[in-house]
């Protein structure tokens, strides 16, 4: 399954936000440098969605599409 990711990078504390079937806002700490902030979005949707998630597209975007994987 693919979902859509609006990313906010560098914010206060994170949260997730769900727009619409398959579209999601997200708000994470980690500054966007370097990948760690892809990286740290992958962690956080891990833990949200309870699957491996995959960021397949948008690497050094704000809209990001995020493919979740079967654990």
């Amino acid at each position: 399954m693919k979902i859509k990711i609006k990313a906010h990078a560098n914010y206060s504390r994170e949260k997730i936000e769900k727009i619409s079937d398959g579209e999601y806002e997200i708000w994470i700490k980690e500054k966007p440098i370097e990948g760690n902030g892809n990286r740290h979005i992958e962690k956080f949707l891990k833990g949200y969605f309870n699957k491996k998630c995959v960021i397949v597209s948008g690497f050094t975007s704000k809209i990001k599409f995020v493919e979740l994987l079967n654990p």
